[in-house]
């Protein structure tokens, strides 16, 4: 019924187009299953939620210049004048900004001797204080936040309690609960540090890093001449707040410098531009291919076409009905494509591992070859059953006219 033999008998008669023809299909097969699957990688990354209130909170660098003013006093002034402004729903200052590309990563020591004790994976570290998790608007999911009195000013050895995200608990703990766990920040037994909350998600600084996850907060105001400050407030009073601020903390000194305003869903959008712009250039060249693809396969049957018009017009004329012509070449085609995204499946299996290995991507799934394929099957429908209608309206009489 879908005539094979006949077709293929055409197909090895006539192997120049449809070599050329299958080595396109093998070649998009190859790419676009390998490009829609990193596409889809980068989508996903850029879709990783950070935990934060990203278009409530931002930050902002105060660097102060005068030497004779006392750091700590001045900041606890700034914090309580920034926390009062209208739409202002806390502030905290802080070592870093997550997403932000750039701040503060360590690893500590657990364990219960010094005979077992072992390193922690590496995590983003972030000094501040009790006002932190709510100007981050993070969830916290067990135990507690800083008591304010716990809360010390001053250098980051100083550090006794802190808050760690669900996944540094998981990979530093397992399934036991981290509340009340001691990590140290140097080797087994200094400077010790008591877990004693833990928040559903909070991300560091670096996107691309493995441990973005992992976040842990301690009890420490940094007191320096370059601040880091985080203010969480309504959404869209940015733009407002910024003068506000400004005009407060130069009212009560001058000599300073207020600068570099940034929401942080700002800072998503920069640090994930390389991402944003890889996923839009390969989406392009997918396009492109397919679009070339479907013209290859509407060309070859429009050649086809009008060098077995004789042909076409004595099948005609022996009795075959428009929707065999039809037939006929959708599965000539057909057959041209599966056989190539077999191929093209099998190569991109191969460019995949290869992939891997050179630029450490995940490893290729094979839904997407299949999607390909399952992709292209549609795509040479389409491309096919215009020109072989064009087929099969040719009039039985230009068989009788020719022969």
């Amino acid at each position: 019924m879908l005539q094979i033999k006949p077709i293929l008998s055409t197909l090895m008669r006539n192997k120049s187009g449809p070599i050329l023809l299958l080595i396109q299909i093998i070649l998009s097969v190859a790419i676009v299953a390998n490009a829609s699957f990193i596409i889809s990688e980068r989508l996903t990354l850029m879709d990783r939620a950070s935990g934060t209130a990203e278009e409530q909170v931002f930050d902002f660098r105060l660097y102060s210049f005068d030497k004779n003013i006392d750091l700590e006093s001045q900041i606890q002034r700034d914090m309580r004048a920034i926390r009062d402004l209208p739409g202002v729903i806390d502030a905290s200052t802080t070592s870093m900004v997550p997403l932000s590309g750039g701040g503060w990563s360590s690893g500590y020591t657990v364990g219960s001797s010094e005979e077992t004790a072992k390193d922690t994976e590496n995590t983003a570290v972030y000094y501040g204080d009790e006002h932190m998790l709510n100007t981050l608007g993070v969830e916290l999911i067990e135990g507690r936040n800083f008591y304010e009195e716990e809360v010390l000013t001053g250098s980051p050895d100083l550090a006794t309690h802190g808050i760690v995200s669900k996944a540094f608990a998981k990979a530093t703990w397992g399934d036991d609960t981290a509340i009340g766990k001691t990590m140290y920040a140097g080797d087994f037994g200094n400077m010790p540090i008591k877990v004693v909350g833990v928040v559903d998600k909070l991300q560091g600084a670096w996107v691309n890093s493995d441990s973005l996850d992992n976040s842990v907060i301690l009890n420490i105001k940094l007191v320096n001449v370059f601040t880091k400050v985080l203010v969480r407030a309504e959404v869209g009073t940015l733009a407002q707040l910024k003068q506000e601020i400004t005009t407060t903390l130069l009212k009560d000194n001058r000599n300073r410098v207020v600068e570099n305003f940034t929401l942080i869903s700002e800072h998503r959008k920069r640090v994930y531009r390389n991402h944003e712009l890889m996923a839009t250039v390969l989406s392009m060249m997918v396009i492109l291919l397919l679009l070339i693809t479907s013209l290859g396969l509407a060309g070859m049957v429009m050649f086809n076409i009008e060098r077995r018009t004789k042909q076409i017009g004595t099948r005609r004329a022996l009795g075959a009905k428009k929707r065999d012509i039809i037939s006929f070449f959708l599965v000539e085609n057909y057959i041209i494509c599966v056989v190539g995204g077999v191929i093209g499946g099998l190569v991109a299996v191969q460019l995949g591992q290869q992939l891997m290995t050179v630029y450490s991507l995940p490893k290729l799934e094979l839904i997407y070859p299949i999607a390909t394929i399952a992709g292209l099957l549609v795509l040479t429908t389409i491309a096919v059953i215009l020109p072989a209608r064009k087929a099969a309206n040719i009039s039985p009489a230009i068989a009788t006219r020719s022969v």
